[in-house]
């Protein structure tokens, strides 16, 4: 079982190579020899404590500028140089790795600069979140690790509360970056006339996988909100059959909500987005019985599983369900459908070398049978007396 204590104790200690390097980098004589890598909020915060010379990216145009500063890539890079690695959500490892091809001498993570510095550098405030919930909601995280069916779910619990406690992407070395893999393993068992709910269809890609790997699937509801990314959708599944496309998002109850609609596959609802999105509740949408449903929509997962009560008991259905975009969310998922239907076994599996991109898996135990009429009534009702958190 993860144990924050000591986990910090192990974090807290400096090497001696890391120090050096730390010093180099904050002492007068480290101007024109500061880069970091990446651009996000990490760097953002980074570069209002120290000026840096220049932000790393080999996916940037040349001649990019970015908060004041020019984007290079990491050949450019003189080899005296100290390259802060601040990629924290997708591909940590990788970047590290590339460092190291190129040569550089001085590569940091900012994890090291957080512990070297702590009262200067602010730590991430994913990291931040994560020991907060962990000290907050002990039991509520033990019982999640001991209530996963096999050991890897466990293994996987433990590197990412490693990770997201400390900023350490060395823990994350065994993970790689896996989309294609995302929602779908082979204990899911899919079979000849699944219907599938895609939750945050975005551009398609997620059903066109699942078509690929169920080609006698019986039929798809894709909800994407976005205007314009469900038109992607369509353009890129129209080779394909039985898709209902339904342009609204998924929430627990129907409605109109603000959006951030210009982030890409990250938009999400928000209350200072600008523009406004319809909603609606998978119970009321969809009629007929369904069998697996995939949700990952930016933080409003727990809202659109209320949505989902009455397929969640009649249906049983596999569930695929992202939980990384806050720490409370790992826990907050797992009581929520366990509340509604015990009769699961659940898995987690991580698909990315960073904080991103976790989801859990519920899978039917056919072994405990349906629940019965009573217990559903009973597991409704406490839902509805204790809804899920937005």
């Amino acid at each position: 079982m993860f144990d924050l204590q000591t986990v910090l104790q192990s974090y807290n200690e400096v090497s001696p190579q890391v120090r050096e390097l730390v010093d180099a980098f904050a002492s007068p004589q480290g101007v024109g020899r500061r880069y970091v890598l990446g651009r996000n909020e990490h760097s953002e915060a980074l570069a209002r404590v120290f000026p840096v010379d220049a932000f790393v990216d080999d996916f940037a145009e040349s001649g990019t500028v970015w908060n004041g500063k020019p984007v290079v890539k990491g050949i450019d890079v003189p080899a005296r140089g100290i390259v802060i690695n601040c990629s924290m959500s997708i591909s940590p490892v990788s970047a590290s790795r590339r460092l190291a091809d190129l040569k550089i001498t001085g590569v940091l993570a900012l994890s090291d600069l957080c512990r070297a510095l702590p009262d200067s550098i602010p730590l991430p405030e994913f990291v931040l979140q994560t020991r907060q919930d962990l000290e907050q909601n002990a039991l509520k995280w033990k019982h999640l690790a001991e209530s996963f069916e096999d050991a890897q779910s466990k293994q996987v619990l433990d590197d990412l509360l490693t990770f997201r406690t400390t900023g350490d992407y060395s823990v994350m070395r065994a993970y790689s970056v896996r989309f294609r893999d995302q929602y779908f393993e082979d204990f899911l068992s899919l079979a000849t006339g699944e219907v599938f709910v895609d939750g945050g269809g975005f551009d398609g890609d997620t059903t066109e996988e699942f078509c690929r790997r169920c080609p006698d699937h019986g039929k798809v509801f894709l909800f994407e909100p976005s205007a314009g990314a469900i038109q992607k959708a369509r353009d890129r599944l129209r080779e394909q059959r039985s898709i209902e496309f339904i342009e609204k998002g998924l929430a627990s109850t129907a409605g109109t909500l603000r959006f951030n609609s210009d982030q890409g596959p990250a938009s999400a609802i928000s209350e200072s987005g600008s523009s406004h999105i319809h909603v609606t509740t998978l119970d009321l949408e969809v009629r007929e019985r369904v069998s697996f449903i995939k949700m990952d929509l930016e933080g409003w997962e727990l809202k659109a599983l209320a949505g989902s009560r009455r397929h969640i008991l009649d249906d049983h259905p596999k569930l695929a369900i992202a939980v990384y975009h806050h720490p409370s969310h790992f826990w907050q998922v797992f009581d929520f459908v366990m509340g509604l239907r015990p009769d699961y076994k659940v898995c987690l599996r991580h698909y990315t070398e960073g904080w991103s991109e976790t989801v859990m898996f519920f899978v039917p135990n056919t072994n405990d049978g349906m629940v019965s009429p009573e217990a559903k009534r009973s597991a409704t009702l406490n839902a509805v007396a204790c809804p899920a958190q937005p």
